[in-house]
């Protein structure tokens, strides 16, 4: 009876959905989505695992599993690999594809975990440091681990690190001394740690032996702080050496760029030995070819400049000889893999208002483009076939499969995640357009509708700018900023990809450095109209202004120099005070870069395009958002917001999270902000 009774309301349930009436995205839609991502193919290129982060909404926090498909069956289907309480990330495979490694916490720490793919049984601790795993790397004969752990330097051994932790951990006193610069960074204080690189080799049984360090002699991050991973280091195919990036600068490090490429004995017992020393700008993401005969890695050119083109390098081995591939494709690379052959790299990056992966031939420096429109993430290549995972402003990644050769594949879709959860969701439609902006140039942009939109109406519009500055607000899925949030709530959206922007050449990019209140706001102004004039559904007249980190400082410019151009503002983590932001910020390269050197040496650079010296033309309404462990722009200039607005009597609000940084990342903070700025133009553009 009890069964009868389930099945019916079942059917019940699905016919109730099945005529469900549509509805807009959601944050609650957005916040429970599951995740795909880091698809890995298996070295015959015949299964590839992934990750797959679902949100716990009652532990407030996100977890990870590994699942994989079978791409040999007749239908190919996903299963789960993993699953426990403890996140399972960074799969790689064996060399043999007869195992899986993977990182887990789920004996308390972070530590290697081996999976037997074809025999079946469970998985098997592989490390067992006193110390976490940050990341590590299999190496090619999958006899020996790299990984990265943050130690005390001066530390003989891991366990010393450990008991020096505990020990802090212990004590009453919470002071921190220091004598140099760099004292915190993102979103953590600087503790005396660094993350560094050690290899380990594996033993019959499959147990990881004595960790020795590898890049312990230098006063770098291996890998680099903090969104490094392993594609700061490689091991060389025979597996005898490794290869990593890091900045050693010393007292400069807050204001440096100068990362290089250290060559070390896999085995450690080896000074590192600097591979890129002659280029005092950024080395990146060493990877050796196939063969092991040639050495690819990303170069910028100008040190100080963290926002310039990387350009594909290759080294060869015997050598030392190097030539940059594709010189004249003026496009900054993101990452990028060796193809099996070795005879091309692919690589994705920034491309008119898209994110694409390209082939470059190794021979002739051709660039081919291998998918289209789309945002091409994280992808894995083995034989002739490609993984990645793609989004859109029309949905989040999903895996899809297409060949090493063939211009604007489609390709064809493997996973369809969240289906189910968002089968009554209607998706707004979207349109890139172009005009002339700055200078005579053609900018591009994006317009979104409503999801209920109706010819012949009118929609109030949410005026979305994106940061970086050096960044692009192009066809992409986002948890923090996602225009289909706004077409969910009734708005139309529209995004403009000013001068400053990335994917339109590297002149186009450096264009807002040392104008970011010049041509950036020109481009808005001209970019709004000229979205108004066509498209008649867009209410010009009726819209909000909405940004974060530049985003948000353009915040504070428009409500200076462009105050009867919107209804209300909101303004995330955004610099207020350009010479508080000088003296405060973490990462000095950045802020000296942007506005010609030091505040003390250049202050007319910092102060010709400065928000706190237009505040007595503020009127705007404006929302204030501030997350307390931001050291990118610290809570200063938020709080400098508000107080220019309160104290002159502007409608305006103020929003503080004081466990978040320069993004909102649990679940319930990214609920509670997205009501309050939906409520925020709601009561302006609603009336």
């Amino acid at each position: 009876m009890t069964l009868r009774l389930l099945v019916m309301g079942a059917a019940i349930a699905a016919a109730t959905s099945a005529v469900a009436a549509p509805r807009g995205l959601t944050i609650e839609d957005l916040a429970s989505m599951d995740r795909v991502g880091s698809p890995v193919l298996s070295p015959d290129a015949s299964r590839v695992v992934y990750t797959v982060r679902a949100t716990n909404m009652e532990k407030n926090r996100g977890v990870t599993q590994l699942w994989m498909i079978d791409l040999k069956a007749a239908k190919p289907a996903p299963v789960q690999l993993t699953q426990n309480d403890a996140s399972s990330s960074q799969p790689q495979w064996s060399p043999s594809g007869d195992a899986l490694y993977f990182v887990s916490g789920r004996s308390g720490s972070a530590q290697v975990w081996r999976l037997p793919m074809n025999a079946g049984g469970e998985a098997v601790r592989v490390t067992d440091y006193p110390l976490g795993v940050e990341s590590y790397r299999l190496s090619p004969k999958g006899d020996r681990l790299a990984m990265s752990f943050e130690v005390y330097r001066d530390c003989a051994d891991l366990a010393c690190s450990k008991k020096r932790l505990d020990d802090k951990a212990k004590n009453k006193a919470t002071g921190m001394i220091y004598d140099e610069m760099f004292v915190r960074h993102w979103d953590t204080w600087a503790d005396g740690r660094r993350n560094v690189l050690y290899s380990a080799p594996i033993d019959a049984s499959g147990k990881a032996g004595a960790a020795v360090s590898l890049s312990g002699s230098l006063d770098g991050d291996v890998h680099s702080k903090p969104f490094g991973d392993n594609a700061d280091y490689q091991f060389s195919p025979d597996g005898q050496k490794v290869v990593f990036s890091a900045r050693v600068a010393g007292k400069a490090e807050s204001w440096s760029t100068n990362f290089d490429l250290y060559e070390v004995p896999a085995t450690g017992g080896g000074a590192p030995r600097n591979l890129t020393a002659e280029n005092p700008a950024w080395d990146a993401k060493p990877s050796f070819s196939p063969d092991g005969k040639t050495l690819a890695y990303l170069m910028m050119k100008r040190p100080g400049f963290e926002a310039d083109r990387f350009h594909m390098v290759l080294m060869d081995v015997a050598t030392g000889k190097k030539r940059v591939l594709a010189q004249d494709w003026d496009r900054s690379i993101a990452d990028y893999k060796w193809r099996t052959d070795g005879k091309a790299l692919l690589a994705n990056a920034d491309d008119v208002g898209n994110h694409r992966i390209f082939s470059l031939d190794v021979a002739s420096g051709k660039v081919t483009a291998l998918t289209g429109k789309g945002y091409a993430g994280e992808f894995d290549v083995q034989k002739d076939t490609v993984i990645s995972a793609q989004a859109s402003l029309g949905g989040g990644a999903q895996l899809v499969k297409f060949k090493t050769e063939g211009a604007e594949q489609k390709g064809t879709q493997l996973t369809w995640a969240n289906a189910d959860r968002l089968k009554d969701v209607k998706l707004a439609d979207y349109e890139q357009f172009s005009f002339k902006g700055a200078n005579g140039d053609t900018v591009h942009g994006y317009v979104m509708k409503p999801w209920n939109y109706e010819p012949g109406k009118k929609y109030p519009v949410a005026f979305l700018v994106h940061g970086g500055p050096q960044g692009s607000f192009g066809n992409s899925w986002s948890y923090r900023w996602n225009p289909q949030i706004y077409a969910g709530a009734g708005y139309a959206s529209v995004f403009i990809d000013f001068h400053g922007s990335t994917g339109y050449g590297q002149a186009f990019t450096d264009a807002i450095s040392g104008d970011w209140g010049g041509k950036p706001l020109e481009d808005l102004q001209k970019g709004l109209a000229a979205a108004v004039a066509k498209y008649d559904f867009l209410d010009g007249q009726n819209a909000c202004a909405l940004g974060a980190s530049y985003g948000g400082y353009m915040m504070n410019w428009i409500e200076g120099n462009w105050s009867d151009g919107f209804k209300c503002i909101v303004n995330h983590d955004g610099v207020f005070d350009q010479r508080g932001m000088a003296y405060a910020t973490e990462e000095l390269w950045f802020t000296e870069w942007e506005n010609g050197g030091t505040y003390y040496a250049n202050p007319n650079g910092y102060e010709k395009f400065n928000p706190v010296n237009f505040v007595t033309k503020w009127k705007t309404p404006m929302l204030v958002v501030q997350g307390d462990l931001d050291f990118r722009i610290p809570t200063a200039q938020g709080l400098g917001t508000f107080a220019a607005l309160q104290r002159q009597g502007i409608e305006s609000k103020l929003l503080v999270f004081p466990d978040e940084n320069h993004w909102v990342l649990k679940p319930a903070n990214s609920i509670l902000w997205h009501h309050t700025v939906i409520g925020w133009l709601d009561s302006h553009l609603k009336k």
